[in-house]
């Protein structure tokens, strides 16, 4: 946790104000010190360090909408720094688990929620480990790979069609099953253009309609890239860090959908 505390500093985000997060200024020094910290090169980007939109985009409907989570048990899956698991404790939930690979997101997550006054979540790295009877599954900016975006969507449909309540934050991602879910709200998120290329992104907020999980994902298209995110390079000098963190995202942002290790 000192290292958490060391590397960034407690600020509101931005379109959820009334919660706090340990952020880091600049997620490329973060994921550098990380790496100089662990002493291991390679590693996975600090996800815990910044609110992603999509995050930003959910975290502010529960504020809004408390009634989707008051008294209820809540899974948020891929939880980063905790944005969304923190916002539904704010807004009521009985319970509250965060699934996040990532132990020093974990440690970020704790760091959060006391930050914010509200219980540590129980934390989880292996969705599996989850309480399959979970009343409400929330799941910010998940949507970077095509081949994990369909481990995540089975797991959502399965939750969806077994009675959960399924709620998702997203900014236009390529792979986002948009014919499962229906939208909810949509806002006008503040950004980075060192992370998205814009000051200002439109994210909303959908609800999964509970259709039958699907037994397959649609192929590739010719010439269609294997992965994709919306992070565009930084209008700073160019380095191959913006590069790094597109790839890293495709492949690392979300393996708590198999619970493989980061």
């Amino acid at each position: 946790m000192s290292f958490v505390r060391s590397a960034t500093r407690l600020a509101a985000v931005p379109f959820v104000p009334e919660i706090s997060l340990y952020q880091a200024d600049d997620i490329y020094a973060l994921w550098a010190q990380t790496e100089r910290h662990l002493g291991r090169a390679g590693l996975a980007p600090p996800f815990w360090g910044v609110p992603w939109p999509g995050g930003q985009a959910l975290a502010r409907y529960l504020l809004d909408h408390p009634a989707l989570v008051t008294g209820r048990s809540v899974l948020d899956f891929g939880s980063g720094s905790g944005l969304v698991a923190i916002a539904a404790a704010r807004a009521g939930a009985a319970s509250v688990v965060a699934c996040e690979t990532d132990p020093l997101g974990q440690a970020a997550i704790g760091l959060n929620a006391a930050a914010n006054g509200v219980p540590r979540p129980g934390c989880v790295a292996d969705i599996s480990a989850a309480d399959p009877a979970t009343q409400v599954v929330l799941a910010g900016d998940v949507w970077y790979d095509r081949e994990l975006a369909a481990q995540v969507s089975a797991y959502l449909d399965t939750a969806s069609a077994a009675g959960a309540c399924v709620l998702t934050g997203d900014i236009g991602r390529r792979y986002f099953p948009r014919g499962r879910y229906r939208c909810l709200a949509s806002y006008a998120v503040p950004a980075s253009i060192a992370l998205e290329g814009k000051l200002v992104l439109s994210a909303s907020v959908w609800q999964a309609n509970g259709l039958p999980p699907r037994s397959g994902y649609p192929a590739r298209a010719a010439g269609e890239p294997a992965s994709y995110s919306a992070i565009q390079p930084s209008p700073r000098p160019v380095t191959s860090e913006p590069s790094r963190l597109r790839t890293a995202m495709a492949t690392s942002r979300f393996s708590a959908a198999t619970g493989e290790t980061r």
